[in-house]
């Protein structure tokens, strides 16, 4: 049996480029329950590409839980070609892309090339790699392949904690 996507790991994020990140803030934490939410302005990273190009993007996250899965919301603050800008631009709004968790993104690259995916965004982080595939069912089937930095697990330890004790105060809070 070829290599799939799914081979690589279970879904742990949902993710979402609203248009509103106010409205969807608010959407996820009254009416979903998510939450809270944690924002982490204006992501570092050590380089970024978009379709093969090189690609400054500057933006921003907010993550939450809803049980078990994470919920990331993405504001992208320019105008730096990107698979955010190009699905705001497009005035899509619901699920943007799913992400997983793998121990080697080499192998997850292999893997995606073998299934027939594209690698349409990556970046490179400290400690740590992202890439985005394009796997050609349409709008909401992008799947993030994410080699997470060293203290990945203990910060998603700490969220998940946050939503199981969560009484709908303060559903937006900065690290720190």
């Amino acid at each position: 049996m070829r290599e799939t996507i799914a081979k690589l790991g279970p879904i742990m994020q949902m993710a979402y480029v609203p248009q509103d990140i106010p409205a969807a803030l608010r959407f996820w934490t009254e009416t979903i329950g998510a939450g809270p939410f944690y924002s982490m302005p204006h992501i570092g990273y050590l380089s970024a590409d978009y379709r093969g190009q090189p690609s400054n993007i500057d933006f921003s996250l907010y993550i939450g839980y809803w049980g078990d899965m994470q919920i990331e919301l993405i504001e992208q603050h320019c105008d730096s070609p990107s698979i955010y800008k190009s699905w705001r631009d497009s005035g899509q709004e619901g699920l943007h892309h799913v992400c997983l968790l793998v121990d080697d993104i080499a192998r997850a690259r292999a893997a995606a090339d073998a299934a027939g995916a594209k690698v349409e965004q990556s970046l490179e982080l400290d400690g740590g790699a992202a890439i985005y595939l394009d796997t050609g069912g349409g709008p909401g089937t992008m799947v993030e392949v994410l080699q997470p930095a060293p203290g990945f697990d203990a910060l998603c330890d700490m969220m998940r904690a946050a939503h199981r004790d969560w009484d709908g105060s303060d559903p937006v809070r900065s690290f720190g």
